[in-house]
């Protein structure tokens, strides 16, 4: 985690007149862009109707004098921001707007930083701020003369499409090679962030004028209609190489290819290539510039994510800028069904036998209240042994715990005829195929703060679905509590014999012992509120 230059959130932006309606019902019914090179213009982006972002093509002669088309913003959140039309050459990523426009679009240092490696110092900090050579905002007459066609040499317009839709991920591998960042910040960020901006039932489809005061703020608590939103093309890691996004268990790629089999992925290599083609030496003294051009791309920045306020300076969680945004704009649910395919296609993938999520019935959606969900048909208790990490539990307390998880479901038995299961595992100990088919099964997730608690992704919510997670006394990190509750779960801090939970969730510390070998745990008082959860006497 790092903490960068705070800023004042700037919530999500929403276009102006009918220009919303019209941009949403063209990324679904095609754009028609014409003077763009596409190298196939007959590709379908499957479940989407998209037919290669509707890019057409046209004749050299017809091409000549076509206008560049302008960017177009999407949707906005501090570190997240979703363009239609933007440009890259020589590195710079380039807004094409109309003097009249630019005044819509968000502060550069919102959306993008310099990519380097986070610290909180303040020379840091400093140079993480955007330059020119980052982003840039030009008008249209500009980036004709920069890239446009010419009657005297008959010749097109010099830019070359980048078909689908892109995530351009501008940060270095520092956070990247680790499952719980990769997987809980940006693929859960991202998708919260392109499954709200395109959903048609969302306050993004509307115009302002048809959204007015009165009704606005209680639209994140209609009901969620289904919908299937378009999926990604390509992930390209800006400044991170094979290595750089790979964890070392290796869960990132293989949630990466059984999420999205068909994505396609550029490292910092292939960055390179496309800004070195676009390049003033590549071109020479006497060739023009040129550009690349991504239809419709979705940014990433964690440096932009910690300047707002959401993630600055409340959960330290980059993708609480994109969910908040997204709920905010009735754009996804408080019960995690935008998750849901996601999540299914990695099940699917892992030999999971499927069913229907369990009992999320109309008014659950609604309200997104976990109180409201169905009970699972099977509780498994789940407690993820780390005993052989860094930071453990000290081993009599490991002992004691797992002998009273024990007695509890012996005794549940016993007197009530209840068939609890209880999994005591080392997660490395297993496939990853065994791994996701556990998490889905899960009911009660327990283990000491660490990635493992990162599986909780793949649980399947339901009434009673919970993270418990043991920290040193006095020590706190929102990666899981903020993660569980944005999937509509239930999250509780456990300080030894003393548990916390939202709204009371305790501030972020990191006191002495956090990361040690001696975390005490009480095993009875988990027994206890593991008991006590599963019978509805406490929320």
């Amino acid at each position: 985690m790092f903490f960068g230059a705070r800023g004042h959130r700037d919530g999500v932006f929403f276009l102006t007149g009918a220009s919303v309606l019209c941009i949403i019902s063209t990324l679904y019914l095609g754009l028609s862009f014409s003077g763009l090179r596409i190298t196939n213009p007959n590709i379908h982006i499957s479940e989407t109707g998209i037919s290669s972002m509707g890019i057409a093509t046209k004749s050299s002669d017809e091409s000549v004098l076509d206008a560049i088309p302008e960017t177009i913003l999407i949707a906005h959140a501090p570190g997240w921001t979703l363009f239609q039309n933007l440009y890259m050459s020589n590195g710079t990523l380039y807004i094409v707007a109309s003097e009249s426009r630019q005044a819509e679009i968000p502060p550069i240092r919102m959306m993008t930083s310099t990519g380097i490696e986070a610290d909180t110092t303040p020379e840091n900090i400093a140079m993480r701020e955007p330059t020119p050579q980052e982003m840039q905002i030009i008008t249209p007459q500009l980036a004709r003369l920069k890239w446009g066609s010419s009657v005297e040499d008959g010749e097109l317009n010099r830019i070359w499409t980048v078909e689908g839709i892109t995530l351009l991920v501008n940060e270095p591998r520092q956070f990247l090679a680790h499952y719980y960042h990769f997987v809980a910040e940006l693929l859960f960020g991202a998708w919260s962030f392109l499954y709200g901006a395109f959903n048609p039932y969302s306050q993004l489809s509307h115009t302002p004028s048809m959204i007015s005061a009165n009704n606005s703020s209680s639209l994140a608590n209609q009901a969620q209609q289904e919908y299937n939103p378009p999926s990604f093309s390509r992930f390209i890691f800006m400044h991170a190489s094979s290595e750089g996004w790979r964890d070392s268990p290796g869960f990132n790629s293989y949630f990466v290819r059984a999420a999205f089999p068909s994505l396609s992925i550029e490292e910092s290599d292939d960055w390179a290539d496309r800004v070195a083609a676009t390049s003033d030496k590549a071109m020479g003294p006497r060739s023009k510039d040129r550009a690349w051009h991504f239809p419709v791309v979705l940014l990433s920045d964690r440096s932009a994510a910690f300047r707002g306020e959401a993630c600055g300076q409340r959960t330290h969680r980059i993708a609480a800028e994109s969910w908040e945004a997204m709920v905010d704009s009735a754009g996804i649910d408080l019960s995690g069904r935008w998750w849901d395919s996601v999540r299914e296609n990695i099940l699917e993938f892992a030999g999971v036998a499927m069913h229907t999520r369990d009992g999320v019935g109309r008014v659950a959606r609604i309200s997104g209240a976990q109180s409201l969900l169905s009970k699972p048909e099977q509780i498994t208790i789940t407690y993820l042994v780390r005993q052989g990490e860094r930071r453990r539990l000290i081993q009599e307390d490991h002992d004691g715990l797992v002998q009273a998880l024990k007695e509890m479901v012996e005794r549940k038995k016993a007197q009530d005829g209840q068939e609890w299961n209880l999994r005591i595992v080392e997660p490395e100990t297993l496939s990853k195929d065994d791994q996701v088919d556990l998490a889905s099964k899960t009911t009660i997730l327990l283990g000491v703060h660490g990635n493992g608690l990162t599986h909780l992704v793949l649980m399947k919510p339901n009434r009673w679905s919970s993270v418990i997670e043991i920290f040193y006394p006095g020590g706190f990190a929102h990666d899981y509590e903020w993660t569980a509750r944005a999937l509509g779960m239930r999250h509780y801090t456990i300080w030894n014999d003393t548990y916390l939970t939202y709204p009371n969730e305790p501030a972020v510390v990191y006191p002495e012992g956090f990361q040690g070998t001696d975390i005490p745990v009480h095993g009875k008082a988990v027994a206890k509120l593991i008991e006590d959860r599963l019978e509805d006497t406490l929320l």
